[in-house]
Parts: C-alpha cells; sequence; structure tokens
C-alpha cells in the first residue's frame, strides 16, 4: 500500500470516528432521576392553619389601678412568681387610710351611742310595766301609766334609731375601704408577673375610654397553655370539637405536640379581603408539654380528620395531573406512566387504593427536564 493510501485510510478512519461521535451525541441521554419504594403505612387527611397560630396562656390578666396615683409600694418585678392574693402594687393612699381610721372610731363610738341609748330603753319598759302592775291596786294614776308607757315607746324608737345609725357608720367604714382597695393591685391567680410599666414614686393614669395603654403589671398563669390559629373557612366545617391535632413549634424545631380541638369560633373573621377564617382553639394533651412553653410563641396546628392505617402509599409529591404516576422499570432501566387510584392524602403522603403494589419504584424527582412517560433514565448516586 503506498503512503497516498495509507493517508488516504487515515483520514477515512478519522472521519468516520468523527462521524460515529457525532451521532453518539445526538443521541438522547439517559436521565437521572430520584425514586421512592411503594410502602404501606398511614395516611391522614388534615386541615392547618393558614397563618401562624399563638401560644396564649389560659389566664392572663393585664392589670392596671382604677385611680391615677403616686406608686407608693411596688412588691413585684418581672419574672417574678406570685400567689393568688399577693399584693402587688399599691398607689400613696395615707389620706385614705386615716379616713378609714376616723371612720372607724366614729363607728364605735356610733355603736357606744346606740348601746346607751337602748339600755335607757329596756329601763324606760321595765318602768313602764312596774306601774302597770301598781295600776291593779289603785297605787298609780292612768295618767302616769299613760306617760310612762309613752316614754318607753319613745325611748325604744330611739334605740332603733341609734342602732341605725351605727349600722350607717360602718357602711360609712366599708365605702372607705373600697376606695382603699382602688389604689391596690392583688393576684387574681397564681402566675408569673410577664410585665411591670412603672417604677415607685411614678404617677400612673387609668386608660381613658377607647383609648388603650399598657398594663401597670401583666400577669400570666404558666401552667396552662393552648393555641390558638386560623383555619381557612372552607376547611372550618371539617372541624369538629374533640378532634387530634399535632402542635408545632418553631422554638421547638419540628417536635411535634399532641393536642385535641377545645374551642371553634362561631363566627368568621375577615381581616383580609381574600383570607376569611375561622379561630380554632387547640389544647395541648399532656400537660408536661406545657412546662417549657412561653406564651407568644409561634405555632402552626394540623388537625387530623381521617386516617388510615397500614394502607399503600406513595409521597404526595409524585402524583402528577391525573392522577399518574412515572413507575421505574429497573429491568429496562425506563420510565413508565401508571394511571392511579388515590385515597386520603395530606401534603406529605397519598394513599395508593389501585394501581401500584408494594415494592414498586417511583419517581419523586418529576420536575426534572427529560423525566418523562418511556424515557432512559438511570437513578441518582446521590439518593
Amino acid at each position: 500500500m503506498t503512503k497516498h493510501q495509507q493517508h488516504l485510510l487515515l483520514l477515512f478512519t478519522a472521519l468516520a470516528g468523527m462521524g460515529v461521535l457525532f451521532w453518539y451525541s445526538l443521541q438522547p441521554k439517559p436521565v437521572s432521576v430520584r425514586v421512592t419504594l411503594v410502602e404501606k403505612g398511614t395516611v391522614e387527611q388534615t386541615v392547618a392553619n393558614t397563618r401562624a397560630g399563638t401560644v396564649k396562656a389560659c389566664r392572663r390578666a393585664r392589670l392596671s389601678p382604677s385611680i391615677g396615683g403616686q406608686i407608693a409600694v411596688l412588691n413585684v418585678h418581672e419574672g417574678d412568681w406570685v400567689k393568688a392574693g399577693k399584693l402587688l402594687l399599691e398607689l400613696w393612699n395615707k389620706d385614705l387610710m386615716a379616713e378609714i381610721s376616723l371612720k372607724e372610731s366614729e363607728a364605735k363610738a356610733a355603736k357606744a351611742n346606740s348601746r346607751a341609748i337602748c339600755l335607757q330603753a329596756d329601763e324606760a319598759q321595765r318602768e313602764a310595766h312596774r306601774l302597770a302592775q301598781l295600776k291593779r291596786g289603785g297605787v298609780v294614776s292612768i295618767e302616769s301609766i299613760d306617760k310612762a308607757s309613752t316614754a318607753a315607746q319613745s325611748q325604744r324608737a330611739n334605740c332603733e334609731s341609734a342602732q341605725v345609725s351605727a349600722q350607717v357608720s360602718i357602711a360609712r367604714v366599708w365605702v372607705s375601704r373600697a376606695q382603699l382597695e382602688r389604689t391596690q393591685l392583688f393576684a387574681p391567680f397564681d402566675g408569673v408577673i410577664a410585665e411591670v410599666n412603672g417604677e415607685i414614686s411614678e404617677y400612673v393614669t387609668p386608660s381613658p375610654p377607647g383609648i388603650p395603654t399598657p398594663p401597670t403589671v401583666d400577669l400570666i398563669d404558666s401552667d396552662c397553655f393552648y393555641i390558638t390559629a386560623p383555619i381557612d373557612e372552607v376547611d372550618a366545617p371539617k372541624v369538629t370539637l374533640g378532634q387530634i391535632a399535632r402542635i408545632t413549634l418553631d422554638a421547638f424545631g419540628e417536635q411535634p405536640f399532641p393536642g385535641v380541638v377545645r374551642r371553634i369560633a362561631p363566627y368568621v373573621l375577615d381581616m383580609e379581603k381574600q383570607a376569611r377564617t375561622v379561630e380554632v382553639e387547640v389544647e395541648f394533651a399532656r400537660k408536661e408539654d406545657v412546662e417549657p412553653l412561653l406564651a407568644g410563641y409561634s405555632a402552626d396546628v394540623e388537625i387530623i380528620l381521617k386516617a388510615h392505617t397500614d394502607t399503600l402509599r406513595i409521597p404526595s409529591e409524585a402524583i402528577l395531573e391525573g392522577d399518574r404516576v412515572l413507575r421505574f422499570l429497573p429491568g429496562e432501566g425506563v420510565l413508565e406512566r401508571v394511571k392511579i387510584q388515590v385515597g386520603l392524602t395530606n401534603w406529605d403522603y397519598a394513599e395508593v387504593l389501585a394501581g401500584l403494589k408494594v415494592g414498586d419504584q417511583i419517581v419523586v424527582s418529576i420536575d426534572r427536564k427529560g423525566v418523562e412517560d418511556g424515557a432512559d433514565v438511570v437513578l441518582d448516586a446521590k439518593q
């Protein structure tokens, strides 16, 4: 073979190789996909809140004196735990205390005066009775008896008047004590002081009508919390009292807390034009879950409407439009579109009533380019 022929052969071989490479480059490459096995498990039908819910205390008292005044006694600080009945705050009230002392003395004097008058009335009554006994013997005149009887009745009336006056004096004491209580704040229940707005010698004033002001003392019952969350009006009719719920708190990550629906608001909130909701309250099912909580935490609730256990299920993200999935055929390395019958669904799983069996592999990365019926695929090495 001549050199010229050799060169032609090499050129032909190179061109053929390039053609093969070009043809190969035009061939569709296998698509990398993520798959999951069809398995049995629990599938629940649930509804969830549309916006973040809130942890609230079962009892919370935002306390302020009913009258204005200067703070004279402040027995608590933020974070203190107090018992019911403890004096939290007291305004300057020495004038009221002096008035109470004066009226108590007046009440004692009125009581003693009424007792003296009533003793005189008893003596007059006994005197009239003695004269009435002497009348039978003709010793005293009828005129003397009448005067004695009238005097006894008059004294009895004076006694009753004095007793009423004493009661009025005692009532005045209670009125003054009621005025005194308006200067004092007592804890209505056991709880934690969440906030104190005021210091010794500062002046506090009650809120004017229609103008809210910060409470002087904010008291929270830390032994009882619940969740309040908005549910879409479309889902509200499905929710009933006593249904089981799952609570998640941002402060505790993905840790779920069991709960129970305790209240459904009897009205719809339309705070936003396109978001009408119904307020639902969920209480914690276990008392120990309440201990680490703080009022004001953000929370989400998932209310369980129905639950099927030990049923065939797949991830909800794997379902295509028209209740179809892409099944991976390991022996052929291709995808097959399968029509399925769907039962209960939620954000995580969908129940499969027909069309698949345990152990089938279905594609979950359905949003990747080229993932379609009949496509050549390889399994994602990272799954």
